[in-house]
């Protein structure tokens, strides 16, 4: 075993193994929305005059300059993550967690949003420690997000489970026992100019 595997583990399995099932219509009615759709109300930029966060026509709408948007909503530990957003040709952006009230791009765990961007780590991604190199959605093209994170315990060692989903299809599940970062903040990134992401659905089910 490699000394980076002995730290942790970027696991790539079916949906079977992972998660055994779908989810019931009880664990449905526990997701509560942190967008209403109409404002950004709950919501708190972290960037210039020249990065620009905006809701039109039911979604919220990034660009301009690099900037954070961020959850005022929080800290969370545990949960189930679910988002639907789309990014433009050539666009990069982030979804994060477990991050600070004003992050930076280094602040959180970071899962990649990114079609076609020159930077070759894409959507599916999570960033810096278990990558994803081929398109899985195209580009302007809506898509789910669904991060699902719990503290657990394997053979002794403490550690954050950090699964990944795109569009119902489980990928992988990270086990992170340096445990990075603990708990934290929502929030979604604008990378560049010439970056355009799109969010029309952000949802948390807390976990214990």
């Amino acid at each position: 075993m490699t000394r980076l595997f002995q730290r942790s583990f970027c696991c790539i399995a079916t949906l079977a193994l992972l998660c055994g099932g779908s989810v019931s219509a009880q664990e449905v009615d526990k997701w509560t929305s942190l967008f209403d759709g109409k404002s950004l109300d709950g919501w708190q930029k972290v960037g210039g005059d020249d990065s620009h966060w905006e809701v039109e026509d039911g979604e919220i709408r990034g660009s301009g300059n690099a900037s954070m948007l961020v959850s005022t909503t929080g800290p969370y530990k545990n949960f189930r993550y679910r988002v639907e957003m789309k990014i433009n040709d050539h666009g990069n952006s982030g979804l994060y967690f477990h991050t600070t009230e004003k992050p930076g791009f280094l602040d959180g765990y970071e899962a990649q949003v990114n079609s076609s961007h020159t930077d070759p780590i894409r959507t599916g991604s999570l960033y810096g420690m278990c990558h994803v190199y081929h398109e899985l959605v195209k580009p302007d093209t809506w898509f789910t997000y669904e991060i699902d994170v719990k503290a657990d315990n394997w053979r002794g060692r403490d550690m954050l489970r950090i699964k990944f989903i795109v569009d119902g299809k489980e990928l992988y599940e990270y086990l992170d026992f340096e445990q990075t970062f603990k708990e934290g903040y929502f929030a979604f990134q604008q990378h560049d100019p010439g970056s355009k992401v799109s969010i029309r659905k952000v949802e948390v089910m807390p976990l214990q």
